[in-house]
């Protein structure tokens, strides 16, 4: 169970890293066309991305960011930062980086 439980939480930090660094090359080409105000921070997309890979890799399979639209993510964030006991602020950096990464 631990090996399996190690194996997904690695295919997750894999996944993530990837989409981290598809996310940051796109940011250049995307800067120009939308206001600082609408952009995330970088720093919040990261940290949302670990706390994806360390909290909801224990109940889930890793889903796909663009599995959901962005309000549907914020409705599913705002459940789940109740049942898996996150902060605010971790659930803010969540949604960050799923809305990010759709």
């Amino acid at each position: 169970m631990k090996n399996r439980l190690s194996k997904a939480v690695l295919a997750a930090v894999i996944g993530v890293s990837l989409g981290l660094g598809l996310f940051l090359v796109e940011r250049p080409a995307q800067a120009a066309n939308t206001p600082a105000a609408t952009q995330p921070d970088l720093m919040q997309f990261a940290r949302g991305a670990q706390t994806w890979a360390n909290n909801c890799a224990r109940c889930h399979n890793m889903r796909n960011p663009k599995e959901l639209r962005d309000d549907q993510w914020r409705a599913v964030v705002s459940h789940m930062r109740v049942r898996g006991n996150l902060t605010g602020g971790e659930a803010r950096d969540v949604l960050v980086f799923l809305q990010g990464s759709n």
